[in-house]
């Protein structure tokens, strides 16, 4: 099956739309065809072998219309020449608009002034004038409907060939009232050649050229407001067009050039100076930076980068200079494959939307018949035949479906594109519909709920040796493995600055750990299998137990008599994580965590979360098989995950939710893709999701209620009871602002913000699994009283911090200070420009300052 965009011209309404989906799904070969009214294009998906591109343009013009295939840029960023689709839908409709009200005015005007008593030219007053007043009413008229001949070439041409839309009613009332003008002026004529007044002046008074074109003018102004405020509703996509820079300076030769972005090929040496932005993705070969990557990701603060990290194109580079490795160009850049999917997202159908297909379908040649019999059945009540023509035009006129077809692709549109500006991409709007009806969430542990990588939690010495010296020794022997966990310590002593010893010998001892030489003297590091091994003493037996209980892995270091001490490494739990959970239990969301994890772990990560279920121990090709159980107990399943292992379970689950920083697998399977690694993320795409079905509830809504409470009224229904009638003008003016009311509720999106529901008071922000302070257990190790956590002395001090102005400034220093070892709490106090910080051991002031300068601040005084 091929899977082909095609644009499509002459749609007005729902009803033109639905037309052509049913005439392009019957046809043998097509396996699915989706129309999109507000973006004028049409995503079909059929067999190749049956039919071809030609075969499918040629059913669309059978139906009405016109169609043509998408053309392919070389870039999804590249700016386009020429002015785009929509902006001259826009500018036509704008010259349209003027030319129409030029025209209507002084129509309106001559047809309608004496009734109010405004001041009247004197050639156009009188029953001597009469032919002279409907003569100049038809020549005014005329102009209206020539520009304006869209409406008849598209309606008479639909209506025709038995699909009528919009244009059909319109067509269809505007052109009854011309010619019952045209009639009347003969009647006139005959009236004055013939003496008779009577027929003069009742064939005056049923003039309806004011009618058709205040109506067209009317119209035109509402479609003219539907463009402009449609256009709003794609700015999520023009504001990530604009992003991209449009040329690259790349090392070729030995020499910088400067070349359009496009140009760029995967393995040129891009150069990036401060201020700059990144033209396409690669990794950082020369240099480091402070990198801005808000307009992609959402995360305010810079991102510090340094060789070998990557860089996104489109973000920018604060500060620093250097160069990077183009790996991703063109369309496949972050930045070409967000604008894609929000792009299809916007065109993508969500199922609430079949409802109003369905409907406008049939709406049309409905109204068409309500109209006629309305207007019969008037004059067989013994009403005038103007009457009764003038209902006829009203229910026609008002019944015009453009609000039920636009209410839901605009806020589908709005809605996927404030999700882009928050990093959430949502890759269909049947996604999005989904995501608000999910009871369950089952989130993958590593990488997903923890960072995904080990790191150093606990330090723990018998008091012979000091914890930097012993981290020192520790790093410099590890710095020969290759395990997963030796990465951690030697990360730990480049965040401490440690220089590393030069080692002697090195072993490594398979399943057990190793044996290294440092100093001339014998150290081991392994596990408790090694400890047994070599006879050493261990007397840390009760700590280890207590680190294992808690999920961490304990790494004994040891000379050749006795165990020195235990560095402690597990994969620490993201710093938003429990914040998320709790915010997905407050909506009535269940959430249970799914890991290949033993349980003893997985024990350990749920307690300190609160979550009320875990299924541990599961294999990756069993991760699918747990999706379906719950599903099988009849709950929506949101599944999140980052892993190759979690594809199929994304892929099984109503909503896969993939980590952007996870494979490409994941992120495929998934319909919603966070390009932040973080839960939160999560938890704003579920209320967005709410946020956005609630939007065009309330716009089918208005939508359905107005041509309900429109058409008995344009119709005469309350006219014998209430003395109601609809005049056919003010029926065009009430139908061109619904559409427009419904595009401008689903611009409302525009201003969602996530709600947090959580404070951070109710979250156990010490969790076990977060990095703690480096204890340092004296020589009264084996007492039984617990010196680390009851004979802590909290000591306290204030930094005076300068540069420092809103909310994002304040979490930047907070977050600097407490990744700082020895630091139990940090709070910012905006207006005193103050931190004060909680100790639980000594920290110089040098190394408080560094933190908080290293943030992007300067330190004034330090209390």
């Amino acid at each position: 099956m091929k899977s082909q965009k095609f644009d499509v011209t002459g749609m007005t309404c729902s009803a033109c739309s639905a037309r052509i989906e049913k005439n392009i799904n019957k046809t043998d070969g097509i396996q699915e065809a989706s129309v999109n009214l507000l973006s004028n294009n049409m995503t079909v998906k059929y067999d190749e072998s049956l039919l071809n591109e030609s075969d499918i343009i040629k059913i669309v013009q059978e139906t009405g219309y016109g169609a043509s295939i998408v053309g392919k840029e070389k870039s999804n960023v590249k700016k386009n020449q020429g002015p785009s689709v929509a902006e001259v839908e826009f500018r036509e409709m704008k010259k349209r608009m003027v030319v129409s009200f030029i025209f209507a005015v002084p129509l309106f005007y001559i047809s309608m002034g004496h009734m109010f008593g405004w001041p009247f030219l004197e050639m156009f007053h009188g029953i001597e004038n009469s032919l002279i007043f409907a003569f100049t009413q038809l020549l005014l008229a005329i102009p209206v409907m020539i520009v304006n001949s869209k409406y008849y070439k598209v309606g008479f041409k639909t209506l025709f060939k038995g699909s009528p839309n919009m244009d059909s009613l319109i067509a269809l009332g505007t052109t009854a009232a011309v010619a019952y003008g045209i009639f009347a002026i003969y009647k006139i004529g005959f009236g004055l050649g013939h003496m008779n007044m009577d027929m003069v002046m009742e064939y005056s008074m049923e003039l309806y050229f004011e009618s058709a074109g205040v109506i067209l003018a009317l119209i035109t102004l509402g479609k003219f407001l539907e463009a402009r405020a449609k256009g709003r509703t794609s700015d999520a996509i023009k504001k990530l067009m604009d992003l991209s820079p449009k040329t690259a300076v790349v090392e070729r030769d030995g020499q910088e050039i400067e070349i359009p972005v496009e140009d760029v090929v995967q393995g040129d040496i891009v150069i990036v100076k401060p201020g700059q932005s990144v033209p396409v993705d690669g990794t950082i070969t020369f240099g480091n930076s402070s990198i801005d990557e808000s307009m992609l990701t959402g995360e305010s603060i810079p991102i510090e980068k340094k060789i070998g990290d990557k860089v996104i194109g489109a973000s920018v580079n604060k500060s620093g200079y250097f160069k990077f490795e183009a790996v991703n160009v063109g369309d496949d850049t972050t930045l070409s494959q967000i604008i894609r999917l929000v792009e299809e997202a916007s065109s993508s159908k969500a199922p609430i939307a079949k409802l109003a297909d369905k409907i406008s379908g049939i709406f049309v040649p409905v109204v068409i018949s309500i109209s006629v019999l309305a207007t019969i059945l008037w004059l067989i009540l013994g009403a005038s035949f103007e009457f009764a023509l003038s209902i006829g035009i009203a229910v026609l006129v008002i019944s015009c479906p453009c609000a039920l077809g636009l209410a839901t692709p605009t806020a589908i549109m709005v809605g996927t594109g404030k999700g882009a500006e928050n990093g959430i991409l949502i890759k269909s709007a049947e996604a999005l519909e989904i995501a608000h009806h999910i009871q369950t969430v089952v989130m993958d542990k590593t990488g997903t709920i923890t960072e995904g990588k080990p790191r150093v939690t606990n330090i723990l010495t018998n008091g012979n040796i000091d914890n930097v010296e012993m981290l020192k020794i520790a790093a410099s022997a590890e710095k020969g493995s290759e395990h997963p966990l030796a990465e951690a310590i030697l990360e730990e002593a480049r965040t401490k600055n440690i220089d590393l010893y030069k080692v002697d010998r090195f072993e490594a001892i398979p399943g057990q750990g190793l044996e290294a030489e440092v100093n001339n003297k014998k150290y081991y590091m392994g596990n408790i299998r090694l400890i047994n091994e070599k006879n050493i003493n261990n007397q840390f037996l009760e700590e280890s137990t207590k680190l294992a209980e808690e999920g961490k892995t304990p790494l004994y270091f040891a000379d050749d008599k006795s165990v020195l001490g235990i560095i402690a490494v597990a994969d620490i739990v993201k710093p938003t994580s429990q914040k998320a959970i709790k915010e997905f239990e407050a909506m009535g969301i269940e959430v249970i965590m799914l890991t290949g994890d033993n349980k003893k772990t997985a024990e350990a990560i749920r307690k300190q979360l609160g979550i009320t279920r875990v299924i541990a121990e599961v294999l990756p090709q069993d991760k699918e098989r747990e999706i379906r159980n719950i599903q099988e107990q009849g709950k929506k399943v949101a599944m999140i995950g980052d892993g190759i292992n979690d594809a199929p379970a994304l892929a099984r689950a109503d909503v896969g939710i993939a980590i952007g920083a996870g494979t490409d697998v994941a992120i495929e399977s998934a319909d919603i893709v966070l390009i932040r690694s973080d839960l939160l993320d999560a938890v704003t795409a579920v209320q967005l999701s709410k946020a956005t079905i609630r939007n065009i509830k309330q716009n089918l809504f208005w939508a359905f209620i107005y041509n309900t409470i429109g058409i008995p009224l344009a119709a005469g229904v309350f006219y014998n009871l209430l003395g109601w009638k609809l005049n056919p003008m003010f029926a065009a003016g009430a139908m061109s602002l619904s559409s427009v009311s419904v595009v401008s509720n689903a611009l409302r999106l525009k201003f969602f913000k996530p709600v947090r529901t959580i404070e951070e008071s109710e979250i156990n922000t010490k969790s076990i699994f977060n990095v703690d302070d480096s204890k340092v257990i004296k020589e009264d190790l084996f007492n039984k009283s617990d010196n680390n956590e009851k004979g802590e002395n909290i000591m306290k001090k204030t930094l005076i911090v300068e540069g420092m102005s809103c909310g994002h400034c304040k979490a930047a220093v907070e977050k600097a200070l407490k990744f700082v070892d020895g630091v139990e709490d940090a709070v910012v106090d905006l207006d005193k420009k103050a931190a004060e910080v909680n100790l639980t051991t000594e920290v110089s002031d040098d190394v408080l300052s560094k933190a908080v300068t290293d943030a992007g601040y300067e330190v004034v005084e330090v209390k």
